[in-house]
């Protein structure tokens, strides 16, 4: 599948969105900050970074703006809202809404892989108003850890 993209102005010089490796399912983000800017996200904060891309997504497809694992083991950066979901009717810029978790200050420079990108498909549906109780299940209502861990009872 191919989908347009567009470097802005402040993207020049960057390299688009790219896979890392041949199995890789996110494309990398690198930041967008102006040459010799730095963003310094202090433990707690949140900050919206550019990525210099804009992109066309067809209809019935939306982009999934998620974390690296790589800086949320390390530093406990991640993505406040993830995944972040791109419509297929945005024409703006791919921004990442940066959160620091982590006990240290963590900096963001020019080029600096920030977030991955993936791609997916998506359903539009047609909400029915039920009359009635939906239809029964064996899991029912069971949520938030309904369904246990997994762990044997001799741990």
């Amino acid at each position: 599948m191919k989908i347009a993209i567009r470097r802005l102005p402040h993207g020049e010089g960057l390299p688009l969105p790219a896979y890392a490796s041949e199995g890789a399912a996110g494309l990398d983000l690198v930041a967008a900050l102006a040459p010799g800017q730095k963003l310094v996200l202090e433990p707690g904060a949140r900050d919206l970074v550019p990525t210099g891309v804009a992109i066309s997504l067809p209809p019935g497809y939306e982009a999934q703006v998620r974390p690296r694992s790589g800086l949320a083991l390390e530093h406990g950066v991640g993505i406040l809202n993830a995944p972040g979901t791109i419509d297929s009717d945005y024409r703006g810029e791919v921004k990442a809404l940066l959160v620091n978790f982590g006990a240290h200050p963590f900096e963001i420079s020019r080029g600096m892989r920030i977030a991955q990108l993936i791609v997916a498909q998506y359903a539009r549906v047609t909400l029915v108003e039920a009359a009635e109780e939906l239809d029964e299940t064996p899991r029912g209502a069971g949520g938030f850890g309904s369904t246990g861990t997994g762990r044997s009872v001799e741990e």
